[in-house]
């Protein structure tokens, strides 16, 4: 499963994703886009860490949780339409 982090500052917010090089053994951090990480999202095909910079709490996020807490951290693009 795919993990995304949500980085929110005082200023704004944004997504990045770790790479993992395995020839060298480092991670490299991408900075990726929010319709990138929608669309895994509303798939069920990752989870996204929400950081909040200034005070260090964490939180996970994935498609089993509360509607809520997505519509509060990640926004109500991230809610998946009813069938």
């Amino acid at each position: 499963m795919n993990r995304y982090t949500k980085i929110i500052n005082m200023m704004d917010s944004y997504f990045t994703k770790d790479y993992e090089k395995t020839k060298k053994n480092i991670t490299k951090v991408r900075e990726v886009r929010e319709e990138t990480v929608r669309k895994f999202f509303l798939q069920g095909d990752c989870e996204v860490l929400v950081v909040f910079e200034d005070t260090g709490r964490e939180i996970l996020i994935d498609d089993f949780s509360p509607e809520d807490e997505i519509r509060k951290y990640l926004g109500p693009k991230f809610i998946p339409k009813k069938r």
